[in-house]
């Protein structure tokens, strides 16, 4: 969502993450993204939400239910009422610290499942819990957390109400990334076909 300066006023990032969208669909091969980091946060998904739980005496369950509207697709971690809350399931102590002083801001992606699920109020809520150990075998840093109350291992952040300017904004960023996707798909069926 952040401003860049194409003539579509996007950013560089995401005109990156377009033109590999576009190379994944026009060659047929799906682009897989993985790390250390995805592959925590998705193994350990089911331990952040029972620390989460046990901190705010809730008995939240794992939403697995993915909405679309015509721009967006997502898929929440927890729903609460009126709330939507994302699970971060943070790498290292380091991380996870850095959430207090320099948060992660996440407040677009909050917007977008507001949204889609007609909530009013979204956060993240970010955990630390112990590291499986074939991730981090290779780590020097500690990867236990056990010894920390719970109460201290989740940081609720990104704090955001619902804005239907907001999204009008996200409708109109769509709009520009399916003008620069077509653009490509143009740029691919033109380019580097015809000998000198």
């Amino acid at each position: 969502m952040t401003n860049g300066r194409s003539k579509m006023g996007l950013s560089a990032t995401a005109q990156q993450v377009i033109k590999d969208m576009v190379d994944s669909e026009l060659y047929d091969t799906p682009l897989f993204i993985s790390n250390k980091y995805l592959s925590k946060g998705i193994e350990c998904e089911d331990d952040s939400i029972a620390l989460f739980n046990n901190v705010f005496f809730k008995s939240l369950v794992k939403n697995d239910r993915r909405l679309t509207n015509d721009y967006i697709t997502g898929e929440c971690d927890l729903l609460d009422g009126d709330t939507v809350i994302d699970i971060k399931t943070s790498w290292s102590l380091k991380t996870f610290a850095e959430q207090r002083r320099k948060p992660t801001s996440y407040e677009w992606q909050l917007r977008g499942y507001m949204w889609l699920y007609d909530k009013d109020k979204a956060c993240t809520a970010h955990c630390l819990v112990d590291t499986p150990k074939h991730l981090c075998k290779f780590e020097q840093d500690i990867h236990e957390f056990g010894h920390i109350a719970e109460v201290d291992r989740v940081i609720i952040g990104n704090i955001v109400e619902r804005d239907a300017a907001l999204e009008q904004l996200i409708i109109e960023k769509w709009q520009a990334c399916l003008e620069f996707r077509n653009e490509l798909i143009e740029q691919f069926k033109k380019n580097g076909r015809k000998l000198p």
